[in-house]
């Protein structure tokens, strides 16, 4: 399975929740905490992120980028 992480700019999100909804996987969720401007925002709850990209193309506010694991390549 390809292995994705999800880096999100806690103070660029205003917790919209329209990521949470296009993730597949269910990897995403909002914080307890809120950010500099009073929203909470989202944050990675959940190690099975497959770097789909889907949540950041849908972010309004372009706060999350993705990032894939390169697969390892065979020994000869």
């Amino acid at each position: 399975m390809i292995k994705g992480y999800v880096e999100i700019d806690k103070n660029a999100c205003k917790g919209c929740e329209i990521c949470i909804d296009a993730c597949p996987q269910g990897s995403l969720a909002l914080s307890k905490n809120i950010n500099h401007n009073g929203y909470r925002y989202v944050e990675l709850n959940k190690d099975n992120c497959t770097g789909c990209v889907n949540c950041a193309l849908v972010c309004p506010d372009v706060a999350i980028k993705v990032y894939r694991e390169t697969k390892k390549k065979k020994a000869v």
